[in-house]
């Protein structure tokens, strides 16, 4: 790995995790890209975010704390704090040539670059892979577009914007996603278009990572947000080519297990599950219908499915009729059950906090508040990573990354005069 960037003992990797020695260079914006930055960021991975003069766009969306004042030029909405945590920041205005000199001087010593800007924005600044990769050929090149890029097959649609809803849409999860069966298409709340593609493009990355470091090439790594979202709808893909016809909305039932499901309570929603045929047996004798459980009309799954107006409204009888308390109370840990939270109950839930998932950290502008953000799913049990730092405020870390990179004081000093870097 590079040498400027990490320590040499090893000692950097394991305080930090698994990727301590990695270094990351990070032109990514909105939510795709920088979350890809940052699952390599709270593995350990020195990320470090360069961003145009002004900072970040998203830095300017909310919400904001109240009495959140003297934040510097580029703001810091919960947006941009959540998913730019673990990360420093420097700005460079690449569309200056001394601002695209730095960048490479900065790629000769990384191990990763990830951007996601539209197809052909870097090979118009001269900044495309095969451009820096004669300059470090070890780099891993990782890109996330609506479309993909035109290196892994061109898209008709190349040159379209994308955001979430664009890749939820095209990918075909909005397609089954319905409140009732049938119903009207609704997108799910999340920004899954950004987040599944992120996961992916994550994954990839550290794949070609891997090669790298075995064989000291590095190579392009592209995902297309549609495809993330195409590839994370396995089932509906596998039932239209088996069956024929497109899988409408579901509403909140399962089209091949029943029940499978979200049921009423009196005071919310309850998730239940029975994907096998004992669950079924065990979930009706636990609620007290024990017969049920050898009725010819319900006895296994196909039975189930032919009459699955009859089964879901006899589970619904039964948790309607009790709060989500009480529901928990006979179904938790017997069979796969869960109530449906909300956040309020989530910040409280003891599963949340034994599991570290909420992760708290200081609030720029405001000296007695903090925020939290959600924590690091992946739990390694070495080097276990996580949420260190708080995002970076706008080039905080500009001179002291350059200086760590090889520029002395004049050098800064005279870039920093030509507005190359702030």
């Amino acid at each position: 790995m590079a040498g400027a960037a990490a320590a040499d003992d090893g000692s950097r990797q394991e305080a930090t995790g698994a990727l301590g020695d990695v270094v990351v260079l990070d032109l990514t914006q909105m939510l795709a890209g920088p979350f890809v930055t940052m699952m390599l960021a709270d593995q350990g991975a020195r990320v470090i975010k360069i961003e145009p003069p002004g900072g970040d766009a998203t830095r300017l969306f909310g919400p904001f704390m109240p009495g959140q004042v003297g934040v510097p030029e580029g703001g810091y909405g919960g947006y941009f704090g959540s998913t730019n945590r673990n990360k420093e920041s420097i700005v460079i205005d690449l569309k200056s040539e001394a601002g695209r000199g730095i960048l490479k001087r900065l790629v000769a010593k990384a191990d990763i670059l990830v951007e996601n800007f539209r197809a052909g924005v870097m090979e118009r600044l001269g900044l495309g892979y095969e451009t820096l990769a004669e300059i470090n050929p070890r780099l891993v090149y990782g890109t996330i577009r609506g479309f993909g890029d035109p290196r892994s097959g061109r898209s008709p649609y190349a040159e379209w914007p994308a955001y979430d809803i664009v890749a939820q849409a095209m990918g075909g999860i909005i397609a089954i996603t319905s409140p009732t069966p049938g119903g009207p298409p609704t997108k799910i709340g999340p920004g899954v278009g950004d987040l599944i593609p992120a996961m992916q493009c994550a994954f990839g990355i550290l794949a070609a990572l891997h090669r790298a470091r075995a064989t000291g090439r590095g190579q392009f790594v592209d995902v297309a947000m549609v495809d993330g979202v195409l590839a994370a709808c396995e089932r509906p893909v596998f039932q239209y080519s088996y069956e024929g016809k497109s899988p409408g909305p579901e509403g909140n039932s399962h089209p091949l297990l029943c029940p499978y499901g979200l049921f009423p309570a009196k005071d919310g929603w309850v998730a239940i599950g029975c994907p096998h045929d004992e669950f079924w047996r065990l979930l009706v004798k636990t609620i007290g219908r024990p017969e049920l459980a050898e009725d010819a009309r319900y006895r296994l799954t196909r039975d189930r499915l032919d009459r699955r107006a009859e089964v879901e409204g006899l589970v619904t009888d039964w948790t309607s009729a009790r709060t989500k308390a009480e529901i928990t109370a006979v179904l938790g840990g017997k069979i796969p059950f869960g109530p449906v939270r909300s956040f309020d109950e989530i910040f409280d839930d003891p599963h949340i906090g034994a599991r570290n998932m909420l992760a708290e950290v200081e609030l720029p502008g405001v000296s007695d508040r903090t925020f939290k953000v959600a924590g690091t799913a992946v739990k390694l049990s070495e080097t276990p990573g996580g949420v260190r730092t708080r995002a970076p405020m706008t080039g905080e870390h500009t001179a002291k990354v350059l200086a760590e990179f090889g520029f002395d004081e004049g050098e800064i000093a005279k870039l920093k005069a030509a507005r190359a870097v702030v």
